[in-house]
C-alpha cells in the first residue's frame, strides 16, 4: 500500500518563460486528489490569478492518482497513479483548447508503486520514481502522439537506485537526474547522468548527505543551485552544482528555518526569489537567493495561508503561486507574486471536496 508519507510531499516544475505584459489567452490548472482517485480542474486567468473550476470537474482518474506533469509544447497531461492494481501504472490525457483532459489509450505499467513523475524540458522523456520497487523508469514521449514507449536502462527494464524516492527533478540541461529519499536519521539526495533517457553510473559522491525527511526539492533555472527542504529537522540544505553533476554544500548548510515542517520548494522565473511551504507553521517563508546560492530571508516573509501547506506550483508568467494545502479545510490557494520584491499576496482559496491535492500542474498559455 502506497506510503501516505511519500504521497503528500511532492514537488512539480513548471517549464516557462517571464510574460509581463496582460493577455487574454486562458491557462488551465490540475490537481490530483488521491483519495477519490479524481483530478479537478479550473481555468486560470492570467491576469488575475484568479480560478473558475471547469464544469466537468472532478475528472475520475486512476487509482489514488498522485502527481501530474503536463508536456511543455503540447497538450498532454501524464499522471502516476500508485493504487492501481496489482502495481500501479501510468494514464495519458490529452488536453483541448478549453482545458477538458481526455484520457487516451491504455495505462502503461512501470515500477511498482509509481508516485513521482518529472520530463525533461525538451518534452522528450518521462521519468517515474517508483516507492514500491525503489528504481526509475523512464518513457520516451511521441511528439505526434503523445504515446509512451519504454527506455531500456543498463541494468533492465528499470534503473535501481537503492531507496524510496521522495521527490525527483531533472537539471534544467536535462542531463541530470536528483532523486532525494529519507535514510536512517537523515536524508540523501542522489545525482545520475542522463543520455537520451538512460541513467548512467551516479554522478562523484552520490548520494549526498540533506537534512532529515528531504521531501521539497528545487533546482535553479541556471542549474547551478539545489536545495532540498527537510520536513522533520526543520532545515533547508544548499548545494552548488558542479559541471560532473556532482553536488558542493554551500557553507553554512543545512541551514535552520524559523518556522515548522518545510515540505514543498520553488524558485520563481526570475531565479531571484525561494518559496519555502512550512507544514508545520502554516506558512510560506520566502528567500533571496544570493549571487553564491546563500538564502537571506526576506523581510516580508512570512506569507499567511490555509491550513498546513503541502505543495507549491507557478504558472508560466511566473506572476502567481498556488499552494495546495492539508488540514481541516483542504484547499488550493492562489498569491500573487510581485517580481521585484518577491512579495506574495493572496488571490482567493478554493474548497477542495474529496481529499488533498497531492500534484499541481499548469498549462503554458493555451
Amino acid at each position: 500500500m502506497l506510503k501516505k508519507a511519500a504521497a503528500l510531499f511532492l514537488v512539480c516544475a513548471s517549464i516557462a518563460l517571464w510574460v509581463g505584459c496582460t493577455t487574454t489567452s486562458s491557462r488551465y490548472l490540475y490537481a490530483a486528489i488521491p483519495e477519490s482517485s479524481e483530478i479537478i480542474a479550473y481555468r486560470e486567468d492570467p491576469n488575475s490569478g484568479v480560478l473558475t473550476p471547469l464544469t466537468v470537474s472532478p475528472i475520475l482518474a486512476g487509482e489514488e492518482v498522485q502527481s501530474l506533469v503536463i508536456h511543455p509544447t503540447k497538450p498532454y497531461l501524464y499522471a502516476a497513479n500508485p493504487g492501481a492494481t496489482p502495481l500501479g501504472n501510468i494514464s495519458f490525457f490529452k488536453i483541448s483548447s478549453s482545458g477538458v483532459i481526455t484520457e487516451q489509450g491504455s495505462r502503461i505499467n512501470a515500477g511498482s508503486v509509481p508516485s513521482i513523475l518529472a520530463m525533461d524540458a525538451a518534452g522528450a522523456y518521462l521519468y517515474v520514481g517508483n516507492s514500491g520497487s525503489e528504481d526509475i523508469s523512464v518513457f520516451s514521449i511521441d511528439s505526434g502522439t503523445g504515446m509512451l514507449s519504454l527506455v531500456q536502462q543498463v541494468s533492465g527494464t528499470t534503473a535501481p537506485i537503492g531507496l524510496i524516492p521522495s521527490n525527483m527533478q531533472l537539471s534544467p540541461s536535462g542531463n541530470f537526474l536528483y532523486v532525494t529519499g529519507e535514510g536512517s536519521n537523515t536524508g540523501y539526495i542522489e545525482g545520475f547522468p542522463v543520455s537520451n533517457g538512460v541513467l548512467g553510473t551516479p554522478v562523484q559522491g552520490s548520494p549526498f548527505q540533506t537534512g532529515n525527511n528531504p521531501f521539497g526539492l528545487a533546482i535553479n533555472s541556471s542549474g547551478t543551485f539545489l536545495y532540498t527542504a527537510n520536513k522533520r529537522d526543520s532545515t533547508i540544505s544548499e548545494f552548488a552544482i558542479n559541471a560532473d553533476g556532482s553536488l558542493k554544500p554551500l557553507p553554512n548548510s543545512p541551514i535552520g528555518e524559523s518556522y515548522s515542517a518545510p515540505v514543498s520548494l520553488l524558485v520563481d522565473k526570475t531565479g531571484k526569489y525561494l518559496y519555502v511551504a512550512n507544514q508545520g507553521s502554516t506558512n510560506l517563508s520566502a528567500y533571496n537567493i544570493e549571487s553564491d546560492g546563500g538564502l537571506d530571508l526576506l523581510a516580508s516573509s512570512p506569507f499567511a495561508t490555509a491550513t498546513n501547506p503541502s505543495f507549491i506550483a507557478g504558472d508560466v508568467s511566473g506572476r502567481f503561486l498556488f499552494v495546495a494545502n492539508q488540514g481541516g479545510s483542504t484547499s488550493v490557494e492562489s498569491f500573487a507574486l510581485d517580481p521585484t520584491t518577491g512579495t506574495l499576496t493572496e488571490v482567493q482559496t478554493y474548497a477542495i471536496a474529496g481529499g488533498t491535492a497531492t500534484s499541481i500542474a499548469i498549462t503554458p498559455t493555451q
